[in-house]
């Protein structure tokens, strides 16, 4: 990006950060330590719980369970923890808007983030479909088994990038 047309971009951010939301989450002494607590407590569920689903649908652990009581077991939990992660971020970046937006990070981790849900809805309105055939079987089909590994890394592959987010 050029200076000239990243400018509205940095104005963009800049707004952010003098926005209300942002000067609170910069001022109010524990607004920040808390919403990071909010955001690592939502991370643990969200990512947590879909490991283990991803680990599932690609055959390496609880081989003898049902795909279906695996997922409806378990991804309430993440839907819990993205409303956690999704809050917090988005208030948290409010507050630091042009150190995160200007992260070298920032891409990747946006990128990953977005692949995931690409990753949700192929799967959910895809692969899950026929999962009446498959949901006993101790290894699913090769749709599923990639589905998990495609989610497992995408999900891993945004933990690491947002600890990135701090250095560059």
């Amino acid at each position: 990006m050029t200076i000239q047309s990243s400018q509205w971009f940095m104005d963009l951010l800049a707004g952010l950060e003098q926005s209300s939301l942002g000067v609170w989450v910069r001022s109010a002494p524990q607004a920040y330590p808390v919403l990071e607590c909010i955001h690592i407590l939502g991370i643990a569920l969200l990512v947590g719980s879909a490991l283990v689903v991803d680990l599932r649908l690609m055959g390496l652990r609880g081989r003898g369970v049902p795909v279906t009581t695996v997922t409806r077991n378990l991804l309430p939990l993440s839907h819990v923890g993205f409303a956690a992660v999704l809050m917090s971020g988005v208030l948290m970046f409010f507050g630091i808007a042009r150190a995160v937006g200007f992260s070298a990070a920032a891409p990747w981790k946006l990128g990953l983030i977005a692949l995931a849900g690409v990753n949700i809805l192929v799967f959910h309105f895809g692969i899950y479909r026929s999962v009446s055939i498959w949901d006993q079987q101790p290894t699913p089909p090769i749709a599923a088994r990639i589905a998990g590994g495609v989610s497992a890394l995408s999900w891993i592959g945004v933990l690491v990038a947002g600890r990135y987010l701090a250095y560059v």
